[in-house]
């Protein structure tokens, strides 16, 4: 069985592992989950607190200890996603090394969290057509990694690394990539098998910024000493 099979689906309070938390995380943590389990197979635009805090064994007025109302509850979901994915993903954003391994390593962490959360980017993609609260939400969302990708692929391109080219719309581009191939692939079960959607982001980012030659290269060659 594979690794993203194994994986678990729960969120966590912070994505960093931590020794021990409260009542009241566990209590939020447990709002978070039953919302991310509704979303495997209802729209957001379907949920109730009344449904959500069913699941939970909890009261309705537990909810609102912990959100405003359900468009807050799905941005947490949001920000804890984001969360997830630059901790998945950070080796390539920061790393000083070999940029096409640390692509690479960023690539499977990123395919792993959209295994385990993919219907929380389906959710907020399909409500953001027609909820403004949503939309700006998901722009945000993507924009920070837009912010992230460009500032990557502009330092490498520094060191001679990466063509010239203007490196704003190509982060833009292979980061709606990922995103809309997570969607369709892990936004609902029955998911996807992973590998081959790897695969897949894999080339195509490899090749568009550093070129095809380092895609089945355990290394790139491409660090300068």
């Amino acid at each position: 069985m594979s690794d993203f099979k194994r994986s678990s689906s729960r969120l966590r309070v912070s994505p960093q592992p931590v020794p021990k938390i409260g009542r009241a995380e566990r209590t939020r943590a447990a709002i978070l989950d039953a919302a991310l389990e509704f979303i495997w197979s209802h729209p957001f635009r379907d949920m109730t607190v009344h449904a959500l805090m069913a699941e939970t064994g909890l009261s309705r007025s537990a909810f609102y200890q912990y959100f405003d109302d359900l468009h807050d509850l799905m941005e947490a979901l949001l920000n804890m996603l984001k969360d997830e994915i630059f901790a998945a993903t950070g080796s390539w954003f920061t790393g000083v090394g070999d940029p096409v391994v640390f692509l690479k390593e960023s690539l499977t962490g990123l395919v792993e969290v959209g295994y385990r959360f993919g219907p929380i980017l389906r959710a907020t993609v399909d409500a953001a057509a027609s909820d403004k609260r949503l939309g700006k939400a998901w722009l945000e969302f993507m924009g920070e990694f837009d912010d992230a990708a460009t500032t990557r692929i502009e330092a490498d391109q520094q060191q001679g690394l990466i063509p010239n080219f203007d490196a704003r719309p190509v982060a833009f581009a292979l980061n709606r990539l990922d995103a809309y191939t997570l969607i369709e692939a892990f936004g609902q079960r029955p998911r996807n098998k992973p590998e081959p959607v790897l695969a897949a982001l894999t080339r195509i980012w490899v090749s568009t910024l550093y070129g095809s030659e380092w895609l089945e290269k355990g290394h790139s060659n491409l660090v300068r000493t």
